[in-house]
């Protein structure tokens, strides 16, 4: 990691720098002051997962879902305890497939959950079927190594 990452506000989608080293320190938009990072995946439409792939150089985990799938469902409070401990090391997503079919064409997603992996724009790693958090952290880890996440 460089000494400074951009980070994309989850609140108002403005790019912030924040200092590596400031990262554990809950920082906050310069532009509206919302946290950074709450520990909670955020919530995201078709433009706004592709605002966070582009825009952020932490690495970015998404889980693509569906709320008419019973295994989505049941990953969902696994992906928030993930989020408990991969950020602020890594951004987390969560996208409604039924509202994003763009993404579902250029990832070719066919089955939900789908977690996308991705780093400085580009699709790092994916991988289909419901994961524990431990799974899932272990999952990222193994792909994106450099990112600096630790459990």
């Amino acid at each position: 990691m460089s000494d400074a990452e951009h980070i994309v506000c989850p609140a108002c989608a403005k790019i912030n720098r924040v200092a590596t080293h400031r990262l554990l320190e809950s920082p906050k938009c310069g532009a509206c002051g919302a946290a950074l990072f709450s520990g909670h995946p955020v919530t995201v439409d078709e433009a706004g997962f592709s605002r966070h792939m582009s825009a952020n150089t932490i690495p970015v985990l998404t889980d693509v879902w569906a709320p008419w799938c019973g295994p989505c469902r049941m990953m969902g409070p696994m992906f928030e305890r993930a989020a408990e401990i991969l950020e602020p090391r890594a951004r987390l997503l969560k996208l409604n497939l039924d509202e994003a079919p763009q993404v579902a064409r250029r990832f070719g997603i066919q089955s939900v959950p789908t977690l996308l992996l991705t780093g400085g724009g580009d699709l790092i790693a994916q991988t289909a079927g419901a994961m524990d958090s431990r799974a899932i952290i272990d999952w990222a880890k193994t792909k994106f190594p450099q990112a600096s996440i630790k459990p």
